[in-house]
This record gives structure tokens, C-alpha cells and sequence, in this order.
């Protein structure tokens, strides 16, 4: 048998180990070109003095940060977004779990209700938010149903009331995600092997215990999934409140992804957008890091 020549099969190697370099060297160069090249073109405008439609790339250093802090209506943004941020994940979460444990009991009908929580994701949050805008109807929707059941008490201006037009948003975010949250959940509870469970009733354990101390442990690889997830939603939330309430009334339900909207596109204060898009993504950053860094240290452990 003849055998190759050596030059040939180092030819080869080098080829192979090649090959999956000139694969990916497309996407890495357009990634880094539409994404981290306009990264730190955002960066740069935003300490700039550009104003209006012209360009003007005159150096203001962090002045714009400044002045941006210093708006009304950006510290309520910034108010907003933490409380959006933590009753929806408390929501979608706490939905989720509950929806998971009670599917995973193995019921009559399970694969109906399964469907039913999922059947939100299919959908985007426009949709979603038109949707629950007539539910929110002060005339129409959710008080004309309590008023047909002679529920008067549990009427509200939902969405025009500075009060609730906040909570409003959380219930039509949660009403989408909360099946994304059983979804994981379910998946990571149909995971854990029945023989733990077993163990620990016969050890004397209640249902509470054995998801407090077994299930909900090994559960915590998806909780913190769901919580990074669902904070890089909320942080970055846009459609749903510019199709259901546009920001108001007021400033009560005004984020930092809207005013970056109308401050780029509505009012030509780039530089000033482009502030408020450096923000957003430090405040993403300030969540998905610290779990970047915890998946790394976990990997080798495992």
C-alpha cells in the first residue's frame, strides 16, 4: 500500500485546522464591524456637542452625562426601569415556577394548559401590547367585565392613572414571559432524578422540604438564567411601552429606551441618545458580566 507523502498530510492538517477559522472569519468581521465598531461610535458621540441634524463631532467630554442625569425626566426613567425590572422578574418567575410545579404533576389536560402559558411567546410585544391596551380600556376591556359581574370595587383608569399605569406594564410583560419561565422551569424540574426525590420522603422530608433543600438547588443554574434574561428584556424594554402608553401619563411610565427614541429621532439631541444608549448598555453590562464570570469559574468544576 502506498502511503502518502508527508509533506501532503501536514498540508492537510493544516487545512483541517484551517478550515473552521475561514468559516467563522465572515461573521466575526461583520460582527465587529456592525456591532463593535458602532458601539464605540455611539460612545464617541455621546461626548460630543452634536445637536440637530448636521453632525458636529465638537468635544464635550462627559458634560452630556451630566446634563443627562440631571433631567427630571431621565431620574424617573432610571426609577422606572428599577421597579418594571423588579416585579417582573418577582412576577414572571414566581408564575413560572407555580405553573411548572403544578404541569409537572402529571395531570389530566397538562399538554392543553402547557400550550396555553406558552402561546404568549409566539406573539411579539407590540401585539401584546395592543392587546392588553383595549383590555386596559377605561371603558372597554377588564372594567367592562368587572361591571357586568358587579365588581366595581376592582375598576381603575389602569393605564391613564399615574398610580397603576406602571403595573398595567408589568401585568401585559408578565403575561408574556411567564410561560418562558415555566418553560425552563418545567424542563429543569422533568430533569431531576426521581430517586432524590424519593430519598428525601423517606427520610422524612415534606413536599415543602424536598423542593427547598433538593429541587430548587439544582434549579439555581435556571433561576439565575431566567433572571438575566428577563433583566436584559426589562432594561431594554421599548415596544411595549411605546405601542401601550408612549411614556406616560406623564413621566409615570417612561423608560430609557423610549427617551432615547424620541431624543435621537424626534428631537435631534444625538448626542444626548447616544448617552442614554451608553447608559442602557452599561446597565446590561452591570447584569450579564458578573454571570459571565460566574459561568467561567463554574465550568472547570464541572
Amino acid at each position: 500500500m502506498r502511503e502518502r507523502p508527508l509533506g501532503r498530510s501536514r498540508f492537510s492538517q493544516r487545512l483541517d485546522r484551517l478550515t473552521p477559522l475561514l468559516m467563522i472569519t465572515p461573521s466575526v468581521i461583520l460582527i465587529a464591524i456592525f456591532v463593535y465598531v458602532f458601539i464605540g461610535y455611539t460612545g464617541y458621540v455621546s461626548l460630543t456637542k452634536w445637536y440637530g441634524v448636521v453632525p458636529d463631532y465638537t468635544w464635550a467630554g462627559l458634560s452630556q452625562y451630566e446634563q443627562l442625569f440631571q433631567l427630571e425626566r431621565f431620574q424617573a426613567d432610571i426609577s422606572n426601569t428599577i421597579r418594571f425590572t423588579f416585579l417582573f422578574l418577582i412576577a414572571s418567575i414566581g408564575i413560572g415556577f407555580a405553573a411548572a410545579v403544578l404541569l409537572d404533576q402529571k395531570l389530566r389536560g397538562t399538554i392543553f394548559f402547557q400550550n396555553v402559558f406558552l402561546f404568549p411567546l409566539a406573539i411579539s410585544f407590540v401585539v401584546t401590547g395592543t392587546i392588553w391596551r383595549w383590555l386596559f380600556n377605561p371603558n372597554q376591556g377588564l372594567n367592562l367585565l368587572f361591571g357586568a359581574l358587579h365588581l366595581d370595587f376592582l375598576k381603575s383608569g389602569w393605564l391613564i392613572d399615574t398610580r397603576t399605569a406602571l403595573y398595567s406594564l408589568v401585568i401585559a410583560a408578565t403575561w408574556q414571559m411567564s410561560g418562558f419561565c415555566m418553560a425552563m422551569f418545567l424542563a429543569g424540574l422533568r430533569s431531576v432524578p426521581d430517586d432524590l426525590r424519593e430519598a428525601a420522603r423517606v427520610d422524612g422530608a415534606t413536599e415543602f422540604r424536598v423542593y427547598q433543600f433538593v429541587i430548587l438547588p439544582l434549579l439555581r443554574p435556571i433561576i439565575l438564567s431566567a433572571i438575566i434574561i428577563l433583566g436584559h428584556i426589562s432594561l431594554k424594554i421599548f415596544d411595549l411601552v411605546f405601542v401601550m402608553t408612549f411614556g406616560g401619563p406623564g413621566y409615570s411610565t417612561d423608560m430609557p429606551g423610549l427617551y432615547m427614541f424620541i431624543a435621537t429621532f424626534r428631537q435631534n439631541l444625538y448626542a444626548r441618545g447616544a448617552a442614554i444608549a451608553t447608559v442602557l448598555l452599561l446597565m446590561v453590562a452591570v447584569l450579564i458580566v458578573p454571570y459571565l464570570i460566574w459561568n467561567l469559574r463554574e465550568e472547570p468544576e464541572r
